[in-house]
């Protein structure tokens, strides 16, 4: 994967316009882009699903290029395998990176399977995550998975995959269904597919609230088509009001992005996804670097 533009202009450029998107004057886009006097309220990371043809060691490379330290890992290729000698030696490349595995999914609960969630918690557990991305989970596997999030102390964020996901297309029926949960049993908010069973982005943060354990990011240029992802900030999704319920809140866990097309060649939308992010929350007025 070669670019023809360095990432420094591109990054540059990116956040100039997240920046004008932001509502930031032109005059005052380059010092708003360079500088800030608040602290960055949104920690952004990236989910190795975007990767996913890629191997670990590739995936590392581009880490680096990328400057990104925190990652949403998932058994795929030789990411974070599930067999625990093969998992082990994953685990000490990622440290000798230096990079921090904040999660661990989308990790799929099928079946009503007392084994199965148990060798998945023992997995994350092994990994040192603390917060399981669930996809799909069956509501009869949430008895399971409530009784292990209480013996690991390992937290749950159960994925919404839009309308064609057979139990939970939005984050607000997952809502329905865990109400009553142990609290650790939360959500990963999938921005993309949340907006395309037709909910309010902002009313979900707000709904979740202090369950809400992840953020999946994507962006889309019709609510109607999944078809549509294109790199942030070049489609519609509203990511100034989603930044500012994810601040109001005080949502202390990751921002992570999910870039699910161009898979043989994902750089450049990564690197264009990431500058957008990291320009709006510039034009927001907060610092974006150490």
């Amino acid at each position: 994967m070669k670019s023809s533009i360095s990432r420094r202009n591109f990054i540059q450029s990116s956040a100039l316009a997240a920046v004008c998107a932001a509502g930031g004057a032109l005059p005052a886009v380059a010092e708003a882009v360079q500088v800030s006097g608040k602290p960055l309220p949104i920690r952004l990371g990236l989910c190795s699903y975007s990767f996913r043809n890629f191997t670990r060691t590739q995936m590392l490379g581009y880490l680096k290029e990328l400057h990104m330290t925190e990652l949403n890992v998932k058994d795929i290729k030789d990411h974070l395998p599930m067999d625990p000698a093969a998992q082990a030696q994953a685990l000490a490349d990622y440290k000798a990176a230096g990079v921090n595995l904040h999660a661990a999914g989308a990790i799929y609960f099928p079946k009503d399977d007392e084994a199965d969630i148990r060798g998945k918690f023992e997995y994350a557990k092994r990994a040192g995550i603390k917060v399981i991305v669930a996809g799909d989970p069956t509501p009869e596997s949430l008895k399971w998975i409530e009784r292990f999030v209480k013996e690991y102390d390992i937290k749950i964020a159960i994925h919404n995959h839009g309308p064609e996901d057979k139990f939970f297309p939005s984050p607000f029926d997952v809502l329905k269904a865990i109400k009553n949960l142990d609290p650790r049993i939360g959500f990963c908010i999938d921005v993309g597919h949340a907006v395309r069973a037709n909910a309010n982005l902002v009313e979900a943060v707000h709904a979740t609230g202090s369950r809400l354990y992840d953020v999946h990011v994507k962006d889309l240029t019709s609510f109607k088509s999944r078809d549509s992802q294109v790199a942030v900030g070049e489609g519609i999704l509203p990511f100034k009001d989603l930044f500012q319920a994810l601040i109001d809140i005080k949502y202390p866990g990751f921002v992570d992005l999910e870039y699910e097309i161009n898979g043989e060649n994902p750089m450049p939308g990564v690197i264009e996804s990431l500058a957008y992010m990291r320009g709006m929350l510039a034009g927001m007025g907060y610092m974006t670097h150490s």
